[in-house]
């Protein structure tokens, strides 16, 4: 199977500008190759962006009509939904590189999709972000052998209670029983001698206040 390719705003537009002469074409085939190795993908935000520029900022408009019969046919590449999910991880995207909102759910969209690619105009060619590389489409070629954009799966913080330590739990485990220990001695029942790990306990304040009173 092919390596996934998460396509921007920005090339379905051009694929549809007929005055961009240079990025008309070069867009169109972007589109046409991942449409026959069934390899592309896409979001919803970038849906919803794109059907708002074809219907309200190019000049002239394309009609509304035509412009979301594009849009149906784009949900065959399986549009990235803006959920919880989706929210956590472009917080997180944001928070590790300078990237605006907007662009962080465009790579956290990529991400979760495990896209190897993002085709877009709009970041720094060549970035890298955690499994997705940046490419600008119209100075890669369009023919070129993607195998060897490698999947770097980067894990990303658990939502929820953090997980501890197995160190740290068994210095939570000595320390409760050192704790314990002492709760005995102080209720009368003195230990002879005890090892917390590979150390030996020192003698407790209550311990020797009771030995300096029986003296």
């Amino acid at each position: 199977m092919s390596a996934w390719i998460f396509v921007d705003t920005n090339v379905f537009v051009y694929a549809k500008q007929a005055s961009e002469r240079t990025k008309q074409p070069l867009a169109a085939h972007w589109l046409e190759r991942l449409w026959d190795e069934q390899s592309g993908r896409t979001s919803v935000q970038v849906l919803n962006e794109y059907y708002t520029t074809l219907t309200r900022k190019i000049k002239p408009p394309l009609p509304s009509a035509d412009a979301w019969d594009d849009v149906k046919s784009l949900i065959a590449w399986n549009p990235q939904a803006m959920d919880i999910e989706l929210l956590h991880r472009g917080r997180d995207i944001e928070q590790r590189y300078p990237l605006s909102w907007w662009d962080s759910l465009i790579v956290g969209a990529a991400q979760l999709q495990s896209c190897v690619l993002l085709l877009t105009e709009d970041l720094q060619d060549h970035s890298v972000y955690g499994n997705v590389t940046v490419r600008n489409p119209f100075t890669i070629g369009v023919a070129e052998d993607l195998t060897s954009y490698a999947v770097e799966q980067v894990p990303y913080p658990r939502r929820g209670r953090p997980r501890r330590k197995s160190g740290s739990l068994r210095l939570e485990r000595a320390a409760l029983a050192e704790i314990t220990a002492l709760q005995h001695v102080c209720a009368g029942q003195e230990p002879a001698g005890r090892e917390v790990g590979n150390r030996v306990a020192s003698t407790p304040w209550c311990v020797a206040h009771k030995r300096n009173n029986k003296n």
